[in-house]
């Protein structure tokens, strides 16, 4: 196939380091004979389209920090923390960066027999192996907790590694059933109308956005924008931003010791306001959330 002999992600980070630009950092979480755990933090230097690259594993990616896109042939998606991505084996992909400021994503690998027993098989292409038929689906809020739970307690060393194994496969099994997953609707135009949405949003997670503002950036009514929003991703746009915020805050929990200062930093108005809508959402309090995650 033309995109196999495309260098793998592997080896061009590993070029990248030895001529000292250190664009990609994989950490190794986990790896065992059932899932591959990894986190992968990019500068995001590359704003416009990438060389194509592709990998030899077929990877689910869950993006946790910033937003980027990836492109296979002419489709694409937009990788953000209300999504998981699917990055099939030995199929050629480019990345852009058009919001600056990088990303962060956790990579999970799982074994092939396994993720044939995890997935439906409509997910799946027929006689193709493990590859998705889809380039991304939508997670739940229980799907990013767990994303967040994973990879601070594989950071802080506090998960034996039989529990980062049933950890990963609950995660996967959440992702692709039917309780987590939403799969994008609707037409090439109007998805591209939502992924640039997106971005606006994406660009600055603390600002209060109006809906005029936005709408004005992209150049189309409120009224149009917001029914378009909830056809295509299947919830309104307010929620969708607040899902941005608080998953920012799973993944900067660890960094903060005053949580108001956290709720500020993200656009809240006050803790409490953080507080409630956190525990909404995860149903935790984001103390709570951060003792079980960082500690036994």
């Amino acid at each position: 196939m033309e995109a196999c002999r495309h260098q793998t992600l592997e080896l061009m980070i590993e070029e990248r380091n030895l001529r000292g630009v250190p664009e990609f950092k994989v950490h190794s979480l986990l790896r065992s004979p059932t899932v591959t755990i990894r986190d992968t933090k990019c500068q995001g230097s590359c704003r416009s389209m990438s060389p194509e690259e592709c990998t030899t594993t077929t990877q689910l990616i869950f993006p946790y920090r910033g937003v980027y896109v990836h492109h296979v042939g002419h489709d694409q998606a937009v990788a953000e923390a209300n999504q998981v991505l699917f990055f099939n084996a030995h199929e050629g992909y480019r990345v852009s960066h058009p919001v600056a400021g990088g990303d962060g994503s956790l990579t999970l690998v799982i074994e092939e027999s396994q993720l044939h027993e995890l997935a439906p098989p409509d997910i799946l292409r027929p006689s193709s192996g493990t590859a998705f038929r889809r380039r991304r689906l939508r997670i739940d809020a229980r799907a990013q907790a767990l994303v967040a739970l994973l990879r601070h307690s594989l950071h802080q060393n506090v998960a034996e590694p039989l529990e980062a194994e049933v950890l990963a496969l609950t995660l996967v099994r959440r992702t692709l059933g039917p309780r987590g997953a939403h799969a994008p609707g609707s037409t090439v135009g109007r998805q591209k109308l939502v992924d640039r949405a997106k971005l606006v949003l994406s660009s600055d997670l603390m600002r209060r956005w109006t809906l005029a503002e936005i709408a004005g950036e992209l150049r189309v009514s409120p009224v149009y924008l917001t029914q378009v929003f909830q056809q295509v991703e299947g919830l309104p746009l307010y929620h969708y931003q607040l899902r941005l915020r608080l998953a920012r805050a799973l993944h900067l929990l660890a960094r903060y010791d005053d949580l108001t200062t956290l709720a500020l930093d993200l656009g809240f108005s006050s803790h409490s306001h953080f507080s409630a809508a956190f525990r909404q959402l995860y149903g935790y309090s984001p103390s709570g959330f951060k003792h079980s995650a960082l500690h036994k």
